[in-house]
């Protein structure tokens, strides 16, 4: 007989915890694609600025314990555990240390809402990779569906908008042009899968709910070889385009491609995005991540309960309707 689900497992990036860890970090995340070392310590500054520190793994703390809290009012009562792709606690770790305390099949969460390579397949590649390492016996792990349209995410995200939108003068709020920003990719990947399509739906929802006309889909956190084609516009040129239409005073920047506000968030929105918009003249309004927001907490337990109910509801917000619980074998393959 298939055995329940006996816990949970949340996915995430990582992220160095002091200045030692950056460069090691780094270069786990580029392994394999040829960046050359000088762009390396160049993004390693980008770190250093914050003490070394990246805040996502403290943040995924805090949704560790958050979510065990929501499961422990109100079920399943399931233990949570975490694993990262690029930085302690490593996911093939995690997943020995769940077989070893003797999880036989387990619900994963992906810390981002939306679909490609890197957000999500790769992300099943390493969990077979350390199923392999483990051996037989290793536990089973399946993906919650995507969540880039479930109510969960798209209510905290508007309601943090709409406080941003609360800073602009009345007079100017219905014409106030809102930046949601996401993390570029090269434009092969972006074509392998469903991330543009989902990003917009996701933009769409929030700007209807918040009352928005005037918003952008731009990208942020461009790397790799700039002979590559990589999502565009960037949020600093789109910057620069609304300033130079000469019609607006301010923007709210909204980083709707994330889902806790890491140093890449921090660093291209506050820091880059941020002077872009000095430079311009434009006031900038930042809308902060979901976080711990206690309705996306509510979400990822209405996720696990869905599944291990069986249940039929299965709430999403549009016309695209729920994702799926198993993407499509072809979903994101990306040749690099």
């Amino acid at each position: 007989m298939e055995p329940r689900w006996d816990a949970v497992l949340i996915v995430a990036f990582g992220g160095p915890e002091g200045p030692d860890e950056v460069l090691p970090f780094l270069e786990n995340v580029t392994r394999g694609r040829g960046i050359p070392r000088e762009r390396l310590l160049e993004v390693a500054e980008h770190y250093q600025i914050f003490g070394g520190v990246s805040p996502l793994n403290q943040q995924i703390r805090q949704l560790v314990e958050a979510v065990r809290g929501e499961l422990a009012r109100h079920g399943p009562a399931l233990p949570v555990y975490w694993g990262n792709r690029n930085w302690h606690p490593f996911l093939a770790d995690t997943m020995r240390q769940m077989f070893q305390d003797g999880v036989q099949r387990a619900l994963a969460l992906f810390t981002s809402p939306f679909g490609s390579y890197s957000s999500c397949r790769q992300y099943l590649e390493n969990i077979e990779q350390a199923r392999a390492d483990i051996g037989a016996a290793a536990p089973r792990i399946e993906k919650l569906r995507a969540y880039y349209n479930h109510p969960g995410f798209v209510e905290p995200m508007t309601a943090l908008l709409r406080k941003a939108l609360d800073e602009v003068p009345a007079e100017r709020r219905a014409a106030v042009p809102v930046l949601f920003t996401a993390h570029s990719i090269p434009v092969a990947m972006a074509n392998s899968g469903p991330y543009v399509g989902q990003l917009r739906e996701s933009c769409r929802l929030v700007s209807e709910g918040a009352g928005v006309a005037n918003w952008w889909l731009v990208y942020q956190s461009r790397s790799g070889s700039p002979r590559q084609p990589w999502l565009e516009p960037d949020v600093c040129d789109a910057i620069r385009e609304i300033a130079a239409e000469g019609s607006a005073s301010e923007t709210i920047v909204a980083p709707i491609g994330f889902i806790s506000d890491h140093v890449e968030v921090l660093y291209d929105l506050d820091v880059e995005a941020k002077q872009a918009c000095d430079e311009a003249g434009l006031r900038m309004i930042r809308v902060p991540t979901v976080g711990t927001h206690p309705r996306f907490v509510t979400m990822v337990r209405e996720l696990i309960q869905e599944r291990v109910s069986g249940s039929g509801k299965r709430p999403a917000l549009g016309s695209q309707g729920p994702a799926p619980d198993e993407c499509p074998a072809d979903c994101c393959r990306y040749l690099k």
